[in-house]
């Protein structure tokens, strides 16, 4: 029975005669094997690409892994240290006050040339000139030279730049030039200067 259904799903047929143009007329044994191979076909490719893409899109996730995973780190190190960084930022935060604190003030600045010229006073020198010179902007702070001209020997000069070098404002000493007087006397011109934070930035 099944042999005679099998020769009827194929009568007629001839591999050698083979024409898709009458493919309807092909016997139906033939055309459940061909609709069976197209449709094998169209599921297989169908799933190539579609695997293929998912493939393509694993392949990025993974590249992204690492990334990822170095991110993980450094935000985990950056929590772990962020207590020492606040720690660090007070530290700093304090020693900008405490700094501020020796920059004098638009205020404060007569009182510092009275306090340098009391010390060269006290040093036995003489003042031919204590004056301020243009300030000078800088990126965070503004420089105040200061132009002095003193006489006196040479330990009086030195004891009137330790005295200027104690003062608890921040001054520095530059271009200083000596010259004979006769005898023991000197004469000394120096540029002193102090700063001032810039807090117009």
């Amino acid at each position: 029975m099944e042999s005679n259904l099998f020769k009827k799903a194929f009568q007629g047929f001839d591999p050698n005669n083979l024409d898709f143009n009458q493919a309807g007329n092909w016997p139906i044994g033939i055309k459940v094997i061909v609709y069976t191979l197209v449709f094998a076909i169209v599921v297989g490719a169908g799933v190539h690409f579609l695997i293929r893409d998912k493939h393509d899109a694993l392949e990025k996730e993974i590249a992204k892994e690492q990334d990822l995973k170095n991110e993980y780190q450094r935000k985990a190190f950056q929590v772990a240290s962020l207590e020492a960084l606040r720690k660090q930022m007070a530290d700093v935060e304090g020693r900008f006050a405490e700094l501020l604190k020796q920059l004098p003030t638009d205020k404060e600045v007569p009182g510092l040339l009275e306090d340098i010229t009391e010390i060269g006073r006290q040093a036995g020198l003489e003042f031919n000139l204590i004056a301020l010179q243009p300030e000078r902007k800088e990126q965070f702070y503004v420089e105040l030279p200061i132009r002095i001209q003193v006489r006196g020997n040479y330990h009086q000069m030195g004891e009137f730049v330790s005295g200027v070098a104690a003062i608890k404002r921040i001054v520095t000493l530059h271009d200083f030039s000596l010259q004979p007087q006769g005898g023991t006397t000197l004469s000394m011109e120096i540029s002193a200067k102090t700063y001032r934070y810039d807090d117009t930035k």
